[in-house]
């Protein structure tokens, strides 16, 4: 049985959505966010205390974008990649590190300069000045949709789960306002897909289950 340790609409939903849209048997362990401070006790399973993690027999991986790899080349018969040869590969990897390393990466500088660090420590200028360096960096999406309805290779991938879910992040810092017309229209697609209902579905049905109330950020 795959496990993965998940944290309410954190990166760890790349991962569940990932497991959603392949119909993959899963048990999810929902932990309040951040884990290393709030669940001191996830420290023995992952010494990073990051989320999320991802455990397969003996595989264990903390990387999202990474897991949704795997678990379509391992699990799902590639449902969600691209092929080495495939029209598309190229932009399937670069868009499954653009997901995480160019948009969502900037806005963890505003989750916490904004709102997760005590009001004397927060940075304003920083937040803003990062809020700004991620609605510059959509241009390059938005170029993609003129000419497509996802990112790579004419259908879906696991490159439009990394990308979408730092649209979910954006959406939850309150970013969401200004994303350019393609972008907004793309995100309103990934949103509607019957992977992403039952991920967003099944984090709040463990939710309840486990006892813990989801942290939304946009209420910080």
């Amino acid at each position: 049985m795959i496990t993965l340790w998940h944290c309410a609409d954190a990166r760890s939903f790349r991962p569940l959505w990932a497991l959603e849209e392949l119909g993959l048997p899963y048990e999810l362990k929902m932990l309040p966010f951040p884990p290393r401070f709030l669940a001191r006790e996830y420290l023995a399973e992952n010494p990073l205390g990051t989320i999320p993690l991802l455990v397969d027999g003996e595989t264990r991986m903390t990387e999202s974008a990474a897991i949704v790899q795997y678990l379509s080349e391992a699990h799902g018969g590639g449902a969600l990649s691209v092929k080495p040869g495939e029209a598309g590969y190229g932009a399937f990897l670069n868009g499954l590190h653009f997901g995480e390393a160019t948009l969502t990466f900037p806005q963890t500088l505003v989750l916490r300069y904004r709102r997760l660090e005590p009001k004397e420590r927060r940075q304003p200028q920083v937040a803003d000045d990062y809020a700004k360096w991620f609605l510059a960096r959509l241009r390059g999406l938005e170029a993609i949709l003129q000419t497509s309805d996802f990112y790579a290779a004419g259908r879906f991938t696991g490159a439009d789960i990394s990308v979408a879910y730092a649209l979910l992040l954006a959406q939850s810092l309150g970013l969401d306002g200004d994303f350019p017309p393609g972008v907004a229209a793309y995100w309103a697609r990934m949103q509607a897909r019957d992977g992403f209902q039952r991920a967003k579905a099944a984090q709040e049905r463990a939710s309840v289950e486990q006892g813990l109330t989801p942290l939304d950020v946009s209420k910080l």
